[in-house]
């Protein structure tokens, strides 16, 4: 194991801490490239438990980049819907065709290449280079943030870039060169199971004897981070509308939130705007139709990283006009409920379709 004389006793402490400790994940022990990368884009923001079965799901439809490159973006979606982010699913499918192009179909092997593919940053084209390929970078994610700033005792806010380039240079002189990537998830293990933002286990660390927030007693303000002000709430109407026992679902931009997934027609409520005004509005710009707006279905709310939607569903008569696209869509089919289920939707939009199944049954 080659580190510096000057780390190499909190570095084999870590490592020796990771081969006893760390989780079984099945994008461990010996992953290819392919599975590292898909991966990593799917633990941005999410957390383990959760992306494990979509990533088995997802390895299994898409095994390589050939398959992820000649699927559709639909397809994609649809595979990971209720993954959340969906933009990630978007640029991993714009990178595969971008490898299968221009790199023959493997994936680049360094983190300055691999940030040149869409929806890849440093964090991440570092985690890749360093598991998959063995280049000695270091990842800096939350985890590590909170690990590197509580042992070398940083109290300035972890939200300032200055932070994370002071920790990714300090990283970079303690990287253990023969095992890099063992070295980066061992941080973020350590993140996740023992330094926890509360409660940290700091008797079980195996940092503990050279931790400054430890010895000083400042694990709980550090790391230091700027408190942010309270999420702010939208109001949304949506209307069902019906016709020969199909309704009309309409897919979003891809430029836009929740590009590329399809939901019920409608809008964002307007300041002073009556949530049955917003509707009739809102229709006729998404669809071209005018409508009569007849009961509430449903209520449905949902958090997103920087707002909390409240979504408000009714159910919509004489739907007069001939269907168009109109802002907020890109296209608009009429579908049977079978069949919307079998395209790409939000969690917001299936939330929606299980309070309409409950109601009717």
């Amino acid at each position: 194991m080659t580190v510096s004389k000057k780390s190499a006793v909190w570095v084999r402490a870590l490592l020796d801490w990771y081969r006893e400790n760390q989780r079984s994940m099945p994008w461990r022990n010996r992953p290819t490239p392919y599975a590292v990368w898909i991966s990593e884009v799917m633990l941005q923001q999410t957390r383990v438990d959760t992306v494990t079965p979509y990533y088995k799901k997802f390895l299994k439809r898409f095994p390589n980049v050939r398959r992820l490159a000649e699927a559709s973006e639909q397809d994609v979606l649809k595979c990971w819907e209720g993954l959340g982010y969906y933009s990630r699913a978007r640029n991993l499918h714009k990178s595969a065709k971008n490898v299968l192009r221009v790199h023959r179909g493997k994936l680049p092997s360094t983190a300055s290449e691999l940030r040149s593919l869409p929806g890849i940053g440093d964090y991440t084209a570092a985690a890749i280079a360093s598991i998959a390929f063995g280049e000695a970078t270091p990842c800096v994610d939350g985890n590590v943030l909170r690990v590197m700033t509580r042992f070398r005792g940083i109290e300035d806010d972890i939200s300032k870039p200055d932070v994370r380039i002071a920790v990714r240079e300090n990283l970079k002189r303690h990287i253990c060169i023969d095992l890099p990537g063992d070295f980066n998830q061992a941080l973020m293990e350590l993140g996740a199971l023992v330094c926890r933002p509360r409660n940290p286990s700091c008797e079980i660390c195996p940092l503990k004897r050279n931790c400054i927030a430890r010895r000083e007693g400042s694990t709980e303000h550090i790391p230091a981070k700027s408190r942010k002000g309270p999420i702010p709430l939208r109001k949304a109407v949506a209307g069902v509308m019906r016709r020969n026992g199909k309704m009309l679902v309409s897919r979003r931009p891809t430029n836009q939130l929740l590009g590329g997934l399809w939901e019920f027609p409608g809008g964002q409520c307007g300041p002073r705007e009556s949530l049955r005004s917003a509707l009739l509005r809102s229709a006729s710009e998404t669809s071209g139709l005018s409508v009569q707006v007849g009961r509430q279905l449903c209520r449905v709310e949902h958090v997103f990283s920087h707002f909390r939607l409240q979504l408000h569903v009714f159910e919509c008569g004489k739907c007069t006009g001939r269907v168009r696209r109109g802002n907020g869509s890109d296209a608009l089919r009429w579908m049977t409920p079978p069949e919307i289920r079998r395209v790409p939707l939000s969690k917001v939009t299936l939330k929606v379709l299980e309070a309409i199944t409950m109601r009717e049954c």
